[in-house]
Formats: structure tokens, sequence, C-alpha cells
């Protein structure tokens, strides 16, 4: 299944979300997978990004949804890349 990384940054809104309820954060996973993409890994990191998360969606189309749903409720912005594994690239070239 193909392999995305979602960066994460929350906006003023999102913040002040997450600091009055953090299991929020485990309830929006569970919403991604009603979307059809799994969250498979996620970390809360420091710098410019909030939150890196390695997600799996059957394609593309799947996960411009979930990065539309999630960006349309205004509480965080969200940059997606897709990511190939190194020795599929590596095949290639």
């Amino acid at each position: 299944m193909p392999t995305f990384i979602m960066l994460s940054t929350l906006t003023p809104e999102g913040v002040q979300t997450v600091k009055n309820n953090p299991q929020r954060i485990r309830e929006v996973n569970s919403e991604v997978e009603q979307l059809g993409a799994t969250v498979k890994a996620q970390w809360s990191v420091l710098g410019r990004f909030d939150f890196v998360s390695i997600v799996e969606a059957p394609d593309e189309t799947t996960m411009a949804r979930v990065s539309l749903e999630l960006g349309s409720r205004g509480t965080g912005r969200f940059e997606t890349l897709s990511a190939i594994p190194i020795d599929d690239f590596i095949a290639s070239l």
C-alpha cells in the first residue's frame, strides 16, 4: 500500500484544542481511518512542524481527501509527501 508522510502544523485553534483535550489527536487518527487511510506511526516534533505522521492509503486520491478534510477544519495545516521505498526508487533508475 502506498505510504505518505504527513507534516502537520497546528493553528492557534488547534493548539487550544489539543491543550484542552490531548486525546483529540487519537480521535483524529480514527477519523483518518474512516476516510480510508491508516496512521502507521506518529511523532510530536519540535521545529517548523508539530507532528510527523506516516500514513498508508490506497492511492493519492484517498490521501488528498484526508488532507482536504483535515485542512477544512481550520485547526491545522498539512503538507503531504509521497514516500517511495528506496529499493523501488533504485530499481526505477
